[in-house]
């Protein structure tokens, strides 16, 4: 099994991949999140296995570049962050699998076979719809009621990520994070801005755009009921 391990701990790196290569495993080991990064796009890996606090883009950055860019490779992160809400916030940047130090190398051993195990997901569509409104991935073309809509990268990041997360509440956090890859600053009106240009763009037609404003709390989409 070929395996990335980005881990900028020497003595930590050492340990897992001295442990891995005795098993069998082939294991390249990165030691900064920009290598990582780069080699975990560059090449093709059956696991990759990262330390979430790295120099550079830290292993939550490269979680969602990697899943931004259609690369599936199952990810198994590293943390010294254990609570819960961590652990979340991993798994929805798209980790496969979480692992708090100290571990046992014996259990680390078993999560990489277990996600080694699991099926290649489904092929990603090339349209996403909601209602009305698709957007084609290859073409990267909107239309609305078949009718095209002129959208800006921003505003076409912003709605392909709402039209992945249908009838999903989705907070301004969530919307810094995912489309900006920004943290949450509660001074900015930038989501603000950016949704009210994409729903006057989609209701160019004269029908409002599906896009509900949950009061308090943020955005959602949905076709209509």
């Amino acid at each position: 099994m070929r395996i990335l391990l980005i881990e900028d701990d020497r003595a930590t790196a050492d340990y897992i991949a001295k442990g891995l290569q005795e098993i069998g495993h082939v294991v390249q080991v990165a030691r900064t999140g920009r290598d990582g990064m780069l080699l975990a796009a560059g090449e093709a890996w059956d696991v990759i296995v990262t330390d979430r606090m790295l120099p550079g883009p830290d292993g939550l950055t490269i979680l969602r570049t990697l899943r931004a860019s259609s690369i599936t490779t199952p990810v198994l992160v590293l943390t010294a962050l254990g609570e819960v809400e961590r652990r979340v916030e991993g798994l929805d940047a798209g980790a496969d699998d979480y692992l708090a130090k100290p571990f046992a190398f014996s259990e680390l051993r078993a999560r990489i076979a277990a996600l080694a195990r699991r099926p290649a997901p489904a092929t990603d569509p090339v349209l996403l719809q909601v209602g009305d409104i698709e957007l084609d991935l290859l073409k990267r073309v909107v239309r609305r009621n078949g009718q095209p809509v002129e959208l800006l990268p921003t505003e076409m990041r912003l709605l392909e990520f709402m039209l992945r997360r249908p009838d999903q509440v989705l907070t301004k956090t969530m919307l810094l994070e995912g489309v900006w890859d920004l943290n949450f600053d509660p001074s900015t009106n930038l989501v603000e801005v950016h949704v009210s240009r994409l729903r006057r763009k989609l209701s160019q037609d004269g029908s409002p755009a599906p896009i509900q404003t949950m009061r308090g709390v943020g955005y959602m989409l949905g076709a209509p009921k």
